[in-house]
């Protein structure tokens, strides 16, 4: 029995054909069922259910490392539990909570209800804001990178990975965040790279070592209106944290704190690097004024033209 684009004749060989069987029979049940979120645009059918067979066989990946792996074979009981995976994703449960893992900027990370679940078009903003600490590097120093609203911590990770000279910190107001973050810094072997505080934006930073001195700020921040919450999809509202969606009456509460604070820490010539919401960033660029302590802005948009990161270089000294 072949099950064509599921699995290949090695992945067959490995879990027989009572294997191929419950395969082709919960795949099934995804292609009926399934709902999956245009921002995860990584799962489908076929490769949640790949991941949810090797979470069943006690054997966590991403759904990007599920598709670069044999598929092991499953005892009768993980046959069972692979059966209430399925029907927990069905019922609206985010695949990485049920595997545990999100791959982002090429790193398998811990994923679970503490934090929000990485999303690809944060990789835009981990991209640009890793080639601004590159640069930064030649000038004989070490370069500095804070991330603020740090959730699972992949964005600080991400950067860490991609700039090894760098030094790295990260924080976030939710102690159940950064303590995801705690566990990722280990699971990812960057506990030396990244230092993880706990506090809001950048009060865990007022401190002379960093005022003036940053290289590059990064922020992801909660940018959905408040009036908007009750009407998301029930696999963010239902499961993960509102505390980092809710970016206030107009979805910008916390960037306009970002703008107005970050002058204090990052050095002049540096770099404010965030994430906007779909529609925000033309409203939010206005705020970038040289009054405000910016000079250069760099819009980066994504696949379909809409800003998703904002890049605000700090005004040098005259």
């Amino acid at each position: 029995m072949r099950a064509p684009h599921l699995c290949s004749e090695f992945d067959e060989a490995s879990i027989g054909a009572a294997g191929v069987e419950q395969l082709v029979h919960w795949h099934a049940a995804l292609s009926r069922g399934l709902q999956a979120l245009p921002d995860k645009p990584e799962e489908t059918p076929e490769s949640a259910m790949r991941a949810l067979w090797f979470r069943a066989a006690g054997l966590p990946v991403s759904v990007e490392a599920a598709a670069e792996q044999l598929l092991p074979a499953l005892s009768a009981a993980q046959q069972t539990t692979l059966g209430d995976w399925v029907g927990k994703r069905l019922a609206g449960m985010p695949l990485a909570h049920i595997t545990e893992r999100q791959r982002f900027m090429g790193l398998d990370m811990l994923a679970g209800p503490q934090a929000l679940i990485p999303r690809r078009e944060t990789e835009l903003l981990g991209q640009a804001a890793a080639e601004l600490l590159q640069a930064a590097s030649p000038e004989g120093r070490q370069a500095i990178a804070i991330d603020v609203c740090t959730g699972s911590g992949n964005l600080a990770f991400g950067i860490a990975a991609r700039v090894p000279s760098a030094r790295v910190w990260a924080a976030d107001l939710s102690e159940d965040a950064v303590a995801l973050a705690r566990l990722n810094a280990a699971h990812l072997g960057l506990q030396g790279r990244v230092e993880l505080r706990q506090g809001d934006l950048l009060a865990p930073f007022d401190e002379p070592a960093f005022l003036g001195r940053v290289d590059v700020l990064v922020c992801n921040p909660p940018y959905i209106s408040s009036g908007k919450l009750a009407t998301m999809p029930g696999e963010i509202a239902d499961f993960e944290p509102q505390l980092a969606f809710d970016g206030g009456p107009f979805g910008i509460r916390i960037l306009q704190r970002l703008v107005r604070e970050a002058p204090r820490f990052v050095r002049p010539g540096g770099w404010l690097a965030f994430e906007v919401g779909l529609g925000q960033g033309p409203a939010v660029m206005k705020r970038l004024t040289p009054e405000a302590g910016y000079a250069e802005l760099r819009p980066i948009p994504d696949s379909q033209g809409h800003v998703r990161t904002v890049l605000a270089q700090l005004r040098a000294r005259q």
